[in-house]
This record gives C-alpha cells, structure tokens and sequence, in this order.
C-alpha cells in the first residue's frame, strides 16, 4: 500500500465562497414534466406536437390526442376541437362522444399511474356540456380491471338562462361557459403502471381541458416530494436554470420565453422540447421515442424562484441564477440570430430586465404586481443573472456587443445586479480564450463587465484528474462559474470512477474557491426509459429514486464545505503524483476539513501530521464514497455506444432507449458517514473519494 503524508499548518491561504456548490436544472431527461413537476397526467391540455428529425432538419405536427385513447377502442369518440377554448393561449381541447352509458377515455400518464395506498390524489379539470342533459362523470385509476381509486363527480348539466330578447323568438340556448371541476381520489392499494379513466354515467357528449391529477404531497402543490427532497438534502447554494440548450431553442420561434411561463396554469403557452429531436448523446434517429416530449411549463419562472426559496435552509440559502436568451437560437442547430442593432434585439434586453422586476420589483410595478397576484409579494431576492447559455463568438454570432448590451443596461437600472458571462461550450480551445480575452479586457475599464464567466466541460475522468490544477493560475480579475461539468467514461454512465474523477477535479475548485465562485454538475435528472443525455445526477422512474455516486460527491462537497483554504505549500502537487487528490479547509465552526479522492487502481494511506511531525490523533467525523463491491468495476464501452464515427450515439435501431439506461445504469456506490476515533492515518480505498472532519 502506498504510504502519504500531509503536513497540515495552521496558515491559510484563500477565502472560499460560501456558493460554490449548486444546482444546474434543465428540462432534458423528462427532468420537468415526468419528472420534478408532480403532474401525472401526460398531455393534460391536448397540445402534444410530434417532433421528428435532427438538428437543423425537422418537422413539428399537431398530434393533439397522444396519450389519450378510448377505453372501448371507438376512437372516432374523440374528437380534437378548438371554438371558444378555456384558453386562447393553448386552443386545443377534448369532445368526447360517449355512445352507450359508461363509456369512456383514459390517459396513459407516461409509464403508468403509481399510487401509494391512503394517499390523496387532487384531481381537477374543466368541462362544458354539449349534449349531456342528465348524467355524472366518474374518474379513476385503473389496472387490468382492478380499480385503485376513484371519484364520482356531480356534473352540471344546467343550461344558459335565454336573454331577453330571446325569449321573443324561443331560442334557448346550450352553455358555452367552462367550469371547472374538482375532486380527490384516494389510493385503495399501492399500483404501478395504471391508467387513468374518466366515463359519463350516461350516453351524450362533453368537452374536456386542463385534465389534472396530483399527489396530495406535492410540495407546494408543485414539486414530486422525493425528487424535491433529493435536491434539498444537497444543500445548494444555487439554482441555475432553465437551461442549458432549451434557453436558445431549436429556433428563435421555440426558444424559452420567461413571460410565457408565468400567471395562470391555464394560460402558459405549451411548447415543444428541443430535446424531441437529436441533439443529446443517447440516441440518433430521425423519429425518437420520446417526439412527444413537451414543456408544459407547471414549472414556470415563479416555480423556480420559488423552488429556490423551498431549498434554503439554515445551513445555506439557495439563490436563484437564471440564464436569459441574447437573441440567439441554440448555435449547435441554427444559425438564426436577431440583429444587435433592431428594435427586436431590444426586446430581449427588455425581457431581462422585466425579469428582474418580476423578482425584485415592488408590488406596485407591473412585473412585481403579477409576481403577488401569483402569491409572493416579498422580492425574491435576485442578485444574478447569467446573459446567455454556451454562446461564442463565430461567423454567425456577435457575442460581444450582445453581451455588452445587455450588461450596460441591466447595470444602469440595477447596479446591484451581479451579471454572468458565458465561454462557450469547451474549455481550453480557442473560442473559450477568446471569450475570456474579452471580459478580461473590459474589465480594465468596468469592474461590473462580469461578476464570474461560465465554463462548460464533458471531458473524459483521465481529462478531469489532468486539470485538477486548472485554476491555479487563472487571472482573478473575474471569477469562474463551472456551470455544466461532468466526467464522461467510455460507457456514458455513472460509474464510481467518473465520479471519483469529479471529486478530484472539485478539490482544485475548493483549493481556488476565491476564483470558482459557482460550480453546478450536469444534468441534473434522467427518467429511466426516457433519456436524451447522460450520465446525470438523480436518475428516477415512477417509484423510485436512484442516487448516483456523482450525488454524493456533490453531497460531500456541500456538506462539509470550508470558507478559507488551508495553505498546503505545494504538497498538493506531490500527492498528485501518486493519483491522491486533496483539499484542506477550515469550516465557519473552525473545524478543518481534508477531502481525498484516490483516482489509483490500489487503497492508499494517508498521515496527517502537525508541523512538528506529530500524527493528528482526535475525535473525528469520517465520511466515504466506495464501490459497493469494495472494488470499482472497470468501465469498457458497450453496444450502448458507437464509437466508431469519434461520436458517443446509439446505432439506430439496436435498442430501446430502457435498454440503453440499463446499459447505462449508475454504478453501486456505498456512501457512509461516521464518528470514529481518528488516529491520525486513513486509509483510503482504490477509486474512492473520503473526508475528513475534525
């Protein structure tokens, strides 16, 4: 076993920032709807598009029935309409026909309805008569014949009193008035998989909109609670959203509109997702599985806030990073861009700034009034806000005067406001130099260019264990902002040794935290079954959740974090040789907290010692991330991936995209924490990251 030494002095070195470990949310993975939004219902406002095709070729087609079908197979019962709808924003609803009492529709609700005996399930819809004079609705969950939980709803089948003037000729008329309907259904048994129902008591016909159904845990009335809860124990320190490539769009006609998103459920416009067509990493066919893949916007702006204010907590408050559009469609599939100098560039300067009163305004503005008729009246307590996602500047796109548009205008109305730059989508190339030349120079003459500049990187383990001292000698004019990063083996999957590669590479953020001020792993979610990209954070089905060993590198970070580097006087670099990666800081309690990652194939030793020589022998916290075999397996490349093109994508038609998240499944990791007697050397297995506390 190879034996270590660190010498630990009471000396330090920098300040670490409080913020530095956070949360990236995209929409991608099903990570929204089907996912961290607690709505069952799939297609809830019949609004579905198909989406077929590839980055810079594809076709959108209204396919407004997916994922509602009736019971009896009589699809002719179903009929998409658009006259007089519940809302103009989203005109497409239901006319359901039933021919014979009883009949009926259900929804296939993504992979299925699970319901947990004795819980509550909220359920709500709007409805209006056509010809159904007498008659109630049923609704329920149902599978192979069992029902699991149900609800009989009292219909009303009064009609429109006739004006005045009607009464002269005899006309009466049908209502034309939507109401709205509400009702809970309680779970008899546990189920997976089952449908949902609604049938009329008896024959007629009734129009449907905004069919809804939530669990009654739904934190906020929003949030699916074990996913929330996932995301809370990590502590984090921010929240950047919403994106990531959904921000700029497949087009500028698609990109991701805050506005839209806001006031009433009913009224958020419905939008396709990029991520219906190629453009991740997980499969590359003209038509994928998941085409359908929609944004509802359940989670809209107001939902992020406050999603961030529900994440605070004693230990840290989660502040909210939103990524607004520079007037540039996603440059990876189009070229579309909105001149600087137009009156329509001044538009998305103009959304920013809306944005920012929507946050923080007083409620007498008119983006602080909406904010309180949604229910927060307190300012959210913005203080930044990131210009852009992954831009840079090429033959189609002017990053710079885009950049320096928006800074100059968020900072003459909101000084305070802390504004972040973005270089690009790689790192060490020429763009991302280029971009960085930029802030750097503009910031000899404006000190507020750019509070922290986001570098993305999806590199190899072996690339992230090479860099570990990448920012040792970054300029600290500007801060960094590691807003997208991830370890990526050979197999694209979760393994304890990519893992383990991240745990060494955030030691060198924690050794620099006066530079890296946010870092946020990417992505955040991956709904089995439905991926277009991973690895990823938190993968999750209907039922459970699956904490990957990336989570608990992520946790340990957060939960032992320091506000000032210990001064380790160049031992760092020694260690490195024997792929042993290290940080030592001082926690606010004083404490002094030591990270290991062992990115080596054999356990290794490590002393701690006093600068008279002297073991540390104490009480101590000791934490661990290992194998759950005791032994990371090697990571070797799989039908899963083709590696032949020097691309990581499915070859069409080999698998489902289950059989490629299995193919793709996080490693087993043990994690543990513990009190132990520490006597002054630990040992620190093979592929494992450990800390340390005391």
């Amino acid at each position: 076993m190879q034996e270590n030494k660190l010498i630990l002095s009471g000396k330090t070195s920098r300040k670490i920032t409080p913020d530095m470990v956070g949360l990236f949310f995209e929409d991608i993975n099903f990570a929204a709807d089907g996912g961290l939004y607690a709505e069952l219902i799939e297609n809830r406002s019949f609004e579905a598009v198909k989406s077929k095709g590839e980055n810079h070729n594809y076709v959108l087609k209204e396919d407004n029935l997916y994922a509602w079908r009736s019971i009896n197979g009589d699809d002719d019962s179903l009929e998409i309409s658009f006259n007089q709808p519940v809302s103009e924003n989203n005109p497409h609803y239901l006319r359901f026909t039933a021919k014979h009492d009883g009949d009926g529709f259900e929804n296939k609700a993504y992979d299925g309805i699970s319901l947990k005996k004795g819980m509550s399930y909220m359920l709500s819809f709007y409805a209006r008569e056509v010809k159904y004079p007498e008659g109630n609705i049923t609704a329920s969950v149902v599978k192979d014949g069992k029902t699991f939980a149900k609800a009989e709803i009292a219909f009303d089948n009064g009609k429109n009193p006739p004006k005045e003037w009607m009464d002269t000729i005899h006309v009466v008329c049908d209502t034309l008035e939507w109401k709205k309907y509400e009702a809970v259904l309680k779970a008899d048994a546990d189920v997976q998989g089952a449908k949902f129902q609604i049938k009329l008591s008896k024959a007629g016909s009734v129009e449907f909109d905004l069919i809804s159904l939530m669990p009654e845990d739904a934190v906020a009335g929003v949030f699916r609670k074990d996913l929330f809860e996932a995301l809370k124990d990590l502590h984090p320190a921010f929240l950047r959203f919403p994106g990531g490539c959904i921000v700029e769009g497949t087009s500028l006609m698609r990109r991701y509109q805050w506005k839209k998103t806001v006031g009433e459920l009913k009224d958020r416009k419905i939008m396709t997702s990029l991520w219906a067509v190629q453009g991740g990493n997980t499969i590359a066919e003209w038509e994928m599985q998941d085409c359908h893949y929609m944004q509802s916007y359940g989670i809209g702006f107001y939902e992020y806030f406050l999603l961030c204010e529900l994440l605070s907590s004693e230990k840290r408050k989660c502040k909210p990073v939103p990524v607004v559009n520079i007037g540039v469609a996603c440059q990876f599939r189009s070229y579309e861009t909105v001149p600087v100098d137009s009156d329509d560039f001044q538009q998305y300067v103009q959304d920013a700034l809306d944005l920012i009163e929507f946050a923080n305004g007083p409620v007498t503005s008119k983006w602080g009034k909406l904010r309180a008729e949604m229910g927060h009246p307190e300012s959210f307590n913005l203080e930044m806000i990131a210009i852009g996602n992954e831009q840079w500047e090429s033959g189609a796109v002017d990053l710079a005067p885009r950049y320096l548009a928006f800074e100059k205008a968020i900072h003459e109305k909101y000084p305070e406001i802390k504004t972040l730059g973005t270089a690009g989508p790689f790192i060490k190339n020429e763009m991302h130099a280029q971009a960085w030349n930029f802030y750097h120079e503009n910031a000899k003459s404006n000190k507020k260019i750019a509070y922290a500049v986001d570098e993305h990187y999806y590199v190899a383990p072996q690339w992230l264990y090479d860099n570990v001292a990448l920012y040792d000698d970054y300029p600290r004019d500007i801060a960094v902002f590691a807003g997208e990063y991830a370890a990526h083996d050979d197999n694209l999957s979760n393994s304890v040794e990519a893992a383990v590669a991240e745990a060494a590479m955030m030691t060198g953020m924690e050794r620099n935290g006066d530079l890296v001020k946010l870092a946020s792993y990417a992505p955040l979610f991956n709904r089995i079954g439905h991926s277009q990209w991973t690895p990823d954070m938190i993968w999750f089905d209907a039922d459970k959740v699956v904490l990957t060993p990336t989570y608990y590198v992520q946790k340990l970070f957060s939960d032992y974090s320091g506000v000032e580097a210990i001064e380790l006087d160049g031992q760092e670099k020694t260690l490195r040789g024997n792929k042993l990666y290290v940080s030592a800081v001082k926690a606010a309690d004083g404490k002094r907290i030591i990270k290991i990652a062992n990115g080596s194939d054999e356990a290794q030793a490590l002393s701690l010692v006093d600068e008279k020589g002297a073991l540390i022998k104490c009480s101590a916290e000791l934490a661990s991330l290992t194998a759950k075999s005791g032994k990371a397996k090697k990571v070797v490349p799989t039908d899963a991936v083709d590696l032949s093109a020097g691309n990581k994508v499915l070859k069409g038609g080999i698998m489902s995209n289950l059989e490629v998240c299995q193919k793709r499944a996080p490693e087993e990791a043990a994690f543990k924490t513990e009190k132990v007697s520490f006597g002054g050397t630990v040992t620190i297995p093979a592929k494992a990251f450990v800390v340390i506390s005391f």
